[in-house]
């Protein structure tokens, strides 16, 4: 049980940083584009 409460804790903060390294992702992307004038 244990166990198992540490590997949903786990992949729990993996999906978290790969949701907030998406989100910087997609606002540097549309930084980007502003930037360049690319639409």
């Amino acid at each position: 049980m244990r166990k198992l409460l540490l590997l949903l804790a786990l992949a729990g903060g993996a999906f978290v940083l790969v949701k907030k390294r998406r989100d910087a992702a997609a606002a540097e992307a549309a930084l980007w584009d502003e930037a360049t004038g690319a639409k």
